[in-house]
């Protein structure tokens, strides 16, 4: 729970580069992220040289980050043959979750700048690490040893959450499940 509390979002990083074995971790946690169907649509783009993460900080407005890091780690989707081709996106963004997470465990920062569903942006960074063309990248995940301190922003607001009790009565109008389901 306290990688999760700390987790916040790193936009500034020391040159000092990460080590082999936390990337592996890192990689390691993302792929135990929950999938639709289990169909793991998931690849990835390890990014350590110079050159490719100024490129990376340089290919969008905000993706600057990417050239401070001394690791940008790209995930792709699988653009073809997913069962689920429509939970993609809720797959990959579990699995990113996953990486930042661990990435905090680990005394690392991270940024996760988003990518898809922008065809120009995605179409910039598969061209930067020429990326072939039945995976598409969905995001840049900046990691690193971090420079700044982030601020706490840990915000629990209470007046967010409805509970939906035991003694729970419908007033309202009522469809089968397996209709809704289906649909």
């Amino acid at each position: 729970m306290e990688a999760i509390l700390q987790r916040a979002s790193i936009r500034e990083f020391t040159a000092e580069p990460v080590e082999d074995k936390k990337i592996e971790s890192i990689l390691k946690a993302g792929m135990a992220a929950p999938t639709a169907g289990n169909q793991r649509p998931w690849e990835f783009y390890v990014v350590t040289a110079p050159t490719a993460l100024e490129r990376l900080g340089s290919a969008t407005k905000y993706s600057g980050p990417a050239g401070k890091a001394p690791l940008c780690i790209v995930p792709c989707f699988k653009n073809k043959g997913m069962r689920h081709g429509d939970y993609v996106v809720q797959d990959m963004s579990a699995c990113i979750e996953n990486m930042l997470i661990e990435a905090t465990h680990l005394g690392l920062g991270s940024l996760w700048m988003g990518i898809a569903p922008k065809e120009g942006r995605m179409e910039i960074i598969r061209n930067i690490l020429t990326i072939p063309g039945h995976l598409s990248p969905f995001a840049l995940v900046a990691i690193g040893y971090a420079a700044e301190k982030p601020a706490d922003e840990r915000v629990f607001e209470q007046d967010r959450i409805h509970y939906v009790r035991a003694n729970y009565q419908t007033h309202c109008a009522y469809a089968e499940p397996n209709a809704l389901w289906n649909s």
